[in-house]
């Protein structure tokens, strides 16, 4: 039997909630196998969020400033102050303490979050001050953004404090040297565990829905309301051939979804974003999203036929690598948003009509794994001390 212990999860979410999600997959995961799980979340609240067994704690929350990440705000905008970090810091460590962890996880710490450092670096010593010291885990996405060659340097002599980074990639696909330059450096401690997501569970929708449609799904911001316009012209172009449905995340307001079901003829569906996604996605025809993590990994656990038109700016090219990496292997067709027309789009969905369905050529278990690796560094540890 695989040995059980404590885990004490730790994540900050700054803009999107691709990182709060990918945590929450690995907490939920955890606890359905009996693993003592507490997860300690910095960014704001989302509803809903399903952690399953495990027990979720919710700091006071922080943002980024911009989109450029130049700062951290509180929820109204405002710069924290040394009061706020002082008490997010101190509830911190004593969630930490109360835990007892065996396995203590900081999501993309020290690959990022360099501005938490306030309350990291006490947790770091902590758990190295301990009696009983928990295995010290950081935890990464299979791309990170560009950085400059002395914040890598940072980065890779941060890693020295923690004995594996978990990287939640498939190589294959990925390897964390196309982003991570350093990454030969510190080789000896990755860990690749396959994306994470793909086993999460996956509501049926009701009957009909998603059956043979084109299933659009936008977040907010500029592209979003892009990929809305051009996806609603591309089927006015294409009447009656088969059903569209566009899904608006939350984060783009009831406005993007209110304009576009004004403008929506009746073959197309507008609704906002639907907890049974990956249900629909396993009906549909073809899948057209941006390429963000979590939704590469929804497109890949349902088999559907992607076409992904990757968010994009100088210093933001994590999607665009992604959805390459999949096209190159006949995974998907990418559509850069530079290039997002209607006719365009027409033209690449009718081609991913005759691609066949992408099943089994990544890894997509990567919670199960990683339960694995945390099961099987347990029991060393725990024979070592025997």
């Amino acid at each position: 039997m695989a040995d059980i212990g404590r885990a004490f999860i730790w994540v900050q979410h700054l803009l999107g909630i691709g990182h709060l999600m990918r945590a929450a997959h690995l907490a939920r995961h955890l606890a359905s196998r009996g693993w003592q799980v507490e997860m300690a979340s910095g960014g704001a609240a989302l509803p809903d969020l399903d952690v399953g067994r495990a027990r979720f704690h919710q700091l006071p929350p922080l943002k980024a400033a911009d989109t450029a990440f130049s700062g951290l705000v509180d929820l109204d905008g405002n710069p924290p102050s040394d009061a706020f970090k002082a008490a997010r810091r101190d509830l911190l460590l004593r969630l930490f303490a109360a835990a007892e962890p065996d396995v203590v996880i900081l999501e993309h710490f020290p690959f990022g979050r360099r501005q938490l450092r306030f309350e990291l670096d006490m947790v770091l010593a902590a758990a190295t001050q301990s009696s009983a010291r928990p295995i010290l885990l950081s935890s990464v996405r299979d791309i990170l953004v560009e950085r400059r060659p002395e914040r890598e340097e940072e980065t890779v002599a941060a890693v020295a404090r923690f004995d594996a980074v978990l990287v939640h990639g498939d190589p294959a696909l990925v390897p964390l040297e196309a982003s991570f330059t350093a990454a030969p450096r510190i080789k000896s401690k990755l860990v690749y565990t396959g994306y994470v997501g793909g086993s999460a569970p996956a509501p049926s929708p009701p009957l009909g829905d998603g059956d043979n449609e084109i299933i659009v799904s936008v977040g907010g911001g500029a592209v979003g309301d892009k990929i809305t316009e051009t996806a609603l012209a591309a089927a006015h172009s294409l009447p009656h051939v088969r059903r569209w449905r566009i899904l608006i995340g939350a984060n783009a307001g009831p406005r993007l979804l209110r304009k576009a079901r004004a403008r929506a003829p009746a073959w197309v569906v507008v609704e906002p974003a639907r907890r049974d996604f990956r249900g629909l996605l396993a009906r549909a025809a073809v899948s057209v999203s941006q390429a963000g993590y979590n939704t590469v990994v929804d497109v890949l656990a349902a088999g559907a036929r992607p076409v992904l038109v990757p968010f994009s700016t100088e210093r933001e090219t994590e999607q665009t690598l992604r959805a390459e990496r999949l096209a190159q292997r006949g995974l998907a067709r990418v559509l850069p948003e530079a290039a997002l027309t209607p006719d365009r789009l027409a033209a690449f969905v009718a081609e991913a009509l005759a691609m066949p369905r992408p099943l089994g050529k990544v890894k997509i278990d990567g919670e199960a794994e990683t339960e694995r690796i945390l099961s099987r560094a347990l029991a060393w540890r725990r024979g070592v001390r025997a």
